[in-house]
């Protein structure tokens, strides 16, 4: 029944993102005690070791590509190593309510880039859409004033970085299974972490940051399986607006764990932010319903 299938197909986009945030959350209260090299690797390690499971258990650890899709695969990659990097080095530093509303300029962000680099249309409507959201996100940034964080600059990287990494999805055929790209990417992340952590003093874990790291890594995953299996219930139309019930979760975290709430320029940015934004996924939506065979994207 398709009524059912949307709204478990909701229920379920809902859950992976608050899973996501909560792994967001755990990675925040480690840098009181752990480096974030360490917590990258760490946590990377864990995510490598399901994700090879997953992949072998599927049957989708396989290596004979094309070239040209090896390189899409290096370059998604190295988008997913950039966009954690700049991620927790803002959310280790800035609110994460203020993160979380920033990375809510991901869909403009790619709708921008598909625009520019694979010459996918873009209508009035959606371009006036992407200019009123990148307002909203000045409005959360607020530059020069006496809110302003550097750290925000390193949020807005994990952007460009993010649209990176799914702009390289969109060129990618279909025949390349989405679970290996993942394990690539946790490869490569972990990579990070293990290179970052040889120029930077280990500390040891503690019980609390032991579970601190657990909750991540166990969130982490729980995301994962949950917004690949979103998509499979229901209609894209319905299913992804509920993506930014993130942005909720992260704010209530943000008031009870760390005790943060963002001013009101913040607060109106972010409400710009998702408005534009659900308006460029109504309007591609309509797009690939005309055009059906656009690749599908992978968080």
């Amino acid at each position: 029944m398709p009524g059912t299938d949307n709204i478990k197909g909701a229920l379920i986009m809902m859950g992976a993102m608050c899973a996501y945030t909560f792994n967001d959350a755990f990675m925040k209260a480690l840098a009181d005690e752990i480096p974030l090299f360490q917590a990258i690797f760490f946590r990377g390690l864990a995510a490598v070791i399901f994700l090879a499971l997953l992949c072998w258990m599927m049957g989708q650890l396989r290596f004979r590509f094309a070239l040209r899709e090896w390189w899409l695969i290096a370059l998604r990659t190295a988008g997913e190593v950039g966009g954690t990097y700049f991620f927790l080095t803002a959310l280790f530093n800035m609110p994460i309510a203020n993160v979380s509303a920033i990375l809510q300029a991901l869909p403009l962000a790619v709708s921008l880039a598909a625009a520019l680099f694979l010459c996918e249309p873009l209508g009035w409507r959606r371009l006036t859409a992407i200019a009123v959201g990148f307002a909203g996100v000045l409005l959360i940034i607020q530059p020069g004033g006496a809110d302003f964080s550097f750290y925000s600059l390193y949020a807005l990287g994990a952007v460009a970085c993010i649209t990176l990494r799914d702009i390289a999805v969109r060129r990618m055929s279909r025949h390349v299974p989405s679970v290996f790209v993942a394990l690539m990417a946790a490869v490569g992340v972990t990579g990070l972490g293990a290179v970052g952590s040889m120029f930077t003093d280990w500390a040891p874990f503690s019980v609390t940051s032991g579970l601190q790291l657990l909750g991540a890594t166990s969130f982490l995953i729980f995301g994962y399986i949950a917004s690949v299996n979103a998509m499979r219930f229901g209609e894209i139309a319905y299913v992804a607006p509920f993506r930014y019930a993130s942005l909720l979760v992260a704010l209530v975290l943000g008031v009870v764990v760390f005790d943060e709430w963002p001013n009101a320029l913040a607060l109106a940015g972010a409400g710009v932010v998702v408005a534009t934004g659900l308006f460029t996924l109504y309007r591609e939506t309509q797009l690939q319903i005309r055009q059906p065979m656009v690749p599908d994207r992978i968080r």
